[in-house]
């Protein structure tokens, strides 16, 4: 493990760099008395966690921690100061930690130990991976799905945005066509596409994540990975790695994106 410290006496910063190179399993704790310095340091460098003190003059630990989150979300935050008020503004800051000085090697540890020990295990990669942070794409086996035509690659990324809800035809016609009516020429364009998706999700070996019945189509949520689905589930990977933009392509997806910044925060 890999730790940084910053705190801007010099004192206690040197104490609780020394006691973290005590714990077991730390590799290296790096110390900072400017918060500027943590920072450049940590653009060409990962550390699994960063022990923030939050009353400095140069720049704050709550405005540190939001620079590090943004850069390096996986990173764990533990504040450790004297004014026991700031607790409820540390965790706005997605903090994993808030110690009270004067801290104690055994408390250190604890909390240490507390927070690294909801750290799940790799979930076991699925065959197919669907991406909709920004952009809309489709993995099968880690190759990127190429779709013949965007209108089908469209009415994918409008199942999966209804994540497993079923959809009509006329239904996919007005996203794909807005306001044109839903007429025979409509409904022979969009049987083409449909045909189309449906012969690249098999020219994939991925055919069962499509399910149509009685003129409806729908998605199989639990045939794939998708970021979208695990940042509702709360996973909090997926909610750290949601920038802002999703499904950039398609004005219909801003309806989901306004659900997702209002869970956000």
């Amino acid at each position: 493990m890999r730790i940084v410290c910053v705190d801007d006496e010099r004192l206690l910063l040197d104490e609780l760099t020394a006691m973290c190179m005590e714990l077991p399993g730390v590799e290296e704790a790096k110390g900072f008395l400017s918060p500027a310095e943590a920072l450049a340091w940590l653009k060409d460098h990962r550390a699994d966690l960063a022990l923030l003190d939050i009353d400095m003059p140069e720049m704050n630990g709550l405005e540190l921690a939001a620079g590090i989150k943004a850069d390096s979300p996986d990173t764990a935050v533990i504040f450790i100061t004297g004014y026991s008020e700031y607790a409820l503004d540390a965790f706005s800051v997605r903090a994993s930690g808030y110690l009270l000085k004067p801290v104690t090697k055994e408390a250190l540890a604890s909390n240490i130990a507390y927070v690294f020990s909801d750290r799940r295990p790799p979930v076991p990669e699925r065959k197919v991976s669907v991406t909709t942070f920004g952009t809309f794409e489709v993995y099968a086996g880690g190759r990127q799905v190429k779709f013949r035509m965007a209108k089908c690659k469209e009415i994918l990324a409008y199942l999966v945005d209804r994540q497993g809800g079923s959809v009509t035809r006329p239904e996919l016609s007005s996203v794909l066509w807005e306001d044109r009516p839903y007429d025979r020429k409509q409904q022979k364009q969009l049987d083409v596409y449909i045909r189309s998706l449906r012969e690249t999700l098999a020219e994939y070996g991925i055919p069962q994540i499509l399910e149509m019945q009685r003129g409806t189509l729908r998605i199989l949520p639990e045939e794939f990975d998708c970021d979208v689905y695990r940042f509702f589930s709360g996973d909090p990977d997926a909610v750290n790695a949601y920038r802002g933009a999703y499904m950039s392509a398609y004005s219909w997806a801003s309806i989901t994106e306004g659900k997702m910044f209002w869970k956000r925060g």
